[in-house]
């Protein structure tokens, strides 16, 4: 049976930078999945993530993208384009995700890797929230992260109803 995970990454401290920590604590919150799947708050783990790189079958990752598009636009990037240095979008801890990426080369095996990125508006305020713009787009975010979980084969079903601002809340305490 194929080992799936999703891992947020990001500050919780730095605003939109939380993105990615948000999304995992809403979607272990929110929804059941069978067969199981693994949401991991990757947090700033940076390098220390390689064994879910190495043992895992399919990785998504989610986190923020540094680019001149709009606030709020939504990416799906495939870790080729990443390594083969294709027309991606960086994320925000783009240096360590390829770094990653390039010693689960040297194992010989990785995890088919794919992050959700999204454009923020603000990671350099110090406060755990996200901006109006990216708490409107949250949704959208989590539609676009459930269906490719489903493309896994993997059933989603809804168990609770928190929102992104509950879920921040929670985060705060």
């Amino acid at each position: 049976m194929a080992k799936n995970i999703v891992i947020g990454i990001g500050n919780l401290l730095c605003f939109d930078d939380a993105i990615g920590v948000i999304v995992a604590s809403y979607l272990k919150r929110n929804f059941e999945y069978e067969p199981k799947l693994e949401i991991l708050d990757g947090g700033t783990l940076g390098l220390n993530l390689i064994e879910y790189f190495v043992e895992y079958n399919n990785v998504f990752i989610i986190d923020t993208i540094s680019t001149c598009e709009e606030v709020g636009s939504i990416y799906k990037i495939p870790s080729d384009e990443l390594l083969g240095g294709g027309r991606y979008k960086n994320t925000a801890h783009e240096v360590e995700v390829i770094q990653m990426l390039e010693t689960c080369e040297l194992y010989g095996k990785k995890a088919e890797i794919t992050i959700f990125g999204i454009v923020p508006q603000d990671i350099n305020r110090m406060e755990i929230g996200l901006s109006k713009r990216l708490i409107d787009k949250f949704d959208m975010l989590i539609e676009t992260v459930i269906k490719n979980i489903q493309e896994l084969d993997i059933k989603v079903t809804k168990k609770a109803n928190f929102s992104a601002q509950e879920i921040i809340k929670e985060l705060k305490c």
